[in-house]
């Protein structure tokens, strides 16, 4: 599943986020593109909290990149 947070600020990326966990199986994996800066932070926690794995993160001044894995049954 790939997610366009572009353009858009905290919390939004992380609701989008949030969301598609959801809406995904255990395994499976999220892109999520964005451009806040927060987002880096907010995903970082994110995954912490929730226990799911952060397999990728590339940042530059114009763009975040997250790939994401979800673990267990945590939403």
């Amino acid at each position: 599943m790939k997610i366009d947070a572009a353009g858009l600020l905290c919390p939004e990326p992380i609701m989008m986020l949030h969301k598609g966990i959801k809406e995904i199986s255990e395994g499976d994996q999220i892109e999520l593109y964005a451009t806040d800066p927060s987002t880096e932070r907010d995903i970082d926690r994110f995954c912490e909290f929730l226990g799911h794995n952060l397999l990728d993160k590339k940042i530059s001044p114009e763009s975040l990149y997250f790939l994401i894995e979800k673990r267990g049954k945590n939403d």
